[in-house]
C-alpha cells in the first residue's frame, strides 16, 4: 500500500486500486507516478499472470485532481509540458504491458479515467457507472489519452466526445466500444471474476502476448511482411513448452497445467 495507491497479490492476480475515494480517485503527479512505478514492477515479475485496475470508494476515477490542475495552470508551458509526458508514460506503460489487464469500472470515469480504460485489454462497467471526455468543458482537449480513447471507440465517436464534453452512461460506453460488457452493479465482482477465470485458463505465454500481436497486426501494411512474422510465431508457438503443453493436454483430454499453477 502507498498513499494513492493499494498493491494487492493474489496468486497470480494482482489488482492494483487507486486509493483516493475522498477525491474519488482523481490524478495528481503522486498517484501517476506510483501507479506507473506499479505497473513497470508487474510487467517484469514472472509470477504475475493478469492486472486488475479498480478505484476505491465511489468512483473508479474522476480524471485530474483539482488542486493539482490549478497547480499546473499557474506553471510554465516547459513544466506543463513535462507532467504531461508522465501522464503519457502511464497510458503507455498500461496499454504495452507485456500482462492482459483488466478495468472494473463503476462510479465516474471521467477524463484520464476514461484513458485508463481505454488501455485496459478488458473493460467491464457497472451499469451506474459514468463516462465522461469533459476536458473541452475547461478550454483543454484529451490530448493526451486520445491514441488510445480513439483505439477504443473509432475516430468518428471520438470527434463527438472530445468536443461536446459531455457525459455518457455506462450503456452508450458498451454501444461505442470503450468497454466490453456492462452488469448490475452487484454483480461487477463476479462478472470480473468470471473473465480472470477466462484468461488464468489461457496459456499464459499466449495470453500475454495477444495484445502485442493484435498491435503488429493493426499496424502493419505489408501483407507478405505480415503474414511471414504470423507464420513465424504460430510455429515458434507450437513448439514451445507452452504450446506443446496445451496441445498435449487437449489431445489428452486433461487439463494444462498452468491452470493448476495459477
Amino acid at each position: 500500500m502507498t498513499d494513492s495507491l493499494l498493491v494487492e497479490r493474489s496468486g497470480a492476480l494482482l489488482t492494483l486500486r487507486l486509493h483516493r475515494p475522498a477525491l474519488h480517485n482523481a490524478f495528481d503527479d503522486g498517484l501517476i507516478a506510483e501507479l506507473t512505478h506499479a505497473l513497470d514492477q508487474a510487467g517484469r515479475d514472472p509470477s504475475v499472470r493478469a492486472v486488475v485496475l479498480a478505484g476505491e470508494g465511489a468512483s473508479f476515477s474522476a480524471g485530474a485532481d483539482l488542486q493539482w490542475m490549478r497547480g499546473m495552470a499557474a506553471a510554465s508551458e516547459s513544466e506543463n509540458r513535462q507532467d504531461a509526458l508522465a501522464l503519457a508514460r502511464l497510458m503507455r506503460t498500461l496499454d504495452e504491458l507485456p500482462k492482459p489487464t483488466l478495468a472494473r469500472v463503476h462510479g465516474s470515469a471521467f477524463g484520464g479515467g476514461v484513458g485508463l480504460v481505454a488501455c485496459c485489454d478488458i473493460a467491464i462497467a457497472a451499469d451506474s457507472a459514468r463516462f465522461g471526455l469533459t476536458e473541452s468543458r475547461l478550454g483543454l482537449l484529451p490530448a493526451v489519452i486520445s491514441p488510445y480513447v480513439i483505439a477504443a471507440i473509432g475516430p468518428r465517436q471520438a470527434r463527438r466526445w472530445f468536443a461536446t464534453g459531455e457525459q455518457f452512461d455506462a450503456a452508450t460506453a458498451l454501444r461505442i466500444g470503450l468497454v466490453h460488457a456492462v452488469v448490475a452493479d452487484d454483480q461487477l465482482d463476479t462478472a470480473v471474476e468470471q473473465q480472470l477465470a477466462l484468461l488464468m485458463a489461457a496459456g499464459p505465454v499466449a495470453a500475454a502476448s495477444a495484445k502485442a500481436l493484435v498491435r503488429q497486426v493493426v499496424a502493419s501494411h505489408d501483407a507478405d511482411a505480415r503474414d511471414q512474422a504470423n507464420a513465424e510465431l504460430i510455429a515458434r508457438l507450437r513448439v514451445s513448452a507452452e504450446g506443446q503443453e496445451g496441445l498435449g493436454a487437449f489431445l489428452g483430454k486433461r487439463r494444462p497445467g498452468w491452470i493448476d499453477a495459477g
